[in-house]
């Protein structure tokens, strides 16, 4: 394949670069360096306390489980999803293709706000949940419907096109030859989207740790239960704990960059899987 870049020859090219790279730095690096210099304003001792204060810790563990949660049912969902959409042509194919970006589509706000309506204690579903002793609604099962809701188009998004692209004549093939259906996806499918699947687990760990308007209409605030990391530092700002909002906030922007990283080890290695490495080499 042609490389189709170019070095930059005359002065408005490199005036094009150097406002990209001065706006990455203002208004994205720069607010990241922000929120450690200011977790570390006083020093390791201030961090320390606060990542071991019983609001800290509750979050952290609260959020591992929403994350840890969610997760497994967007990788189950999203492969349902693209299998379907992508493997079978039938009446309402289209709608559902676009019904799997509704989440993209509408605040997380909006989101949480409908999920309170449906199953609240007022409504019909979630009185009937009240009554045998499940409480969803301010709660564990509500703030991991919400998150599920906002994260399930990423795993599906990222496996629909490449699916769409690779087709489905080595399935034929190996049901031709006698393989199950579980077994051609296993043996076939599988190997050949597991660099994009891995790419979708990334993206919907990296949202459900970080959601916040959702989870914050559904989880009822409730301090030491319902309060995940960004619910924190929502709450320590309110309460002038300056120090301890930016150390939540630290934590979970390291979080995000190592999703980063993860993020751009798996892009390098789809490449080198395609077999399109250095494609920057003379």
């Amino acid at each position: 394949m042609a490389d189709i870049h170019q070095r930059p020859r005359h002065w408005h090219q490199w005036l094009l670069i150097l406002a990209a790279f001065a706006a990455v730095i203002m208004l994205l690096v720069l607010p990241l360096l922000l929120i450690f210099f200011e977790a570390f304003d006083q020093g390791w001792a201030m961090v320390q306390q606060n990542l071991t204060s019983p609001d800290m810790i509750g979050a952290i563990k609260l959020t591992l489980v929403v994350a840890a949660i969610t997760v497994p049912v967007n990788l189950a969902f999203g492969i349902l999803l693209a299998w379907c959409v992508t493997r079978y042509e039938f009446r309402g194919r289209k709608l559902l293709s676009t019904l799997i970006d509704i989440p993209f589509a509408m605040s997380p706000v909006v989101a949480g706000l409908c999920y309170l309506v449906v199953y609240g204690a007022q409504s019909a579903v979630g009185n009937w949940f009240s009554g045998i002793g499940i409480q969803l609604m301010f709660a564990l099962p509500g703030m991991v419907m919400v998150t599920v809701f906002v994260t399930c188009p990423y795993v599906a998004r990222v496996l629909i096109p490449l699916m769409e692209s690779q087709g489905q004549h080595e399935e034929e093939a190996a049901i031709t030859l006698g393989a199950s259906g579980w077994q051609a996806f296993w043996y076939v499918t599988l190997p050949k989207i597991r660099w994009a699947l891995l790419y979708g687990v990334v993206l919907t760990n990296a949202r459900a740790v970080g959601e916040f308007g959702a989870v914050s209409v559904v989880s009822g605030l409730i301090r030491g239960e319902t309060l995940t990391l960004p619910l924190l530092v929502q709450m320590w700002n309110h309460d002038y704990n300056t120090v301890g909002a930016f150390t939540a906030a630290a934590l979970l922007a390291a979080m995000a960059l190592v999703t980063l990283l993860l993020k751009t080890v798996l892009e390098w290695s789809t490449e080198l899987k395609n077999g399109q490495p250095e494609q920057d080499s003379p």
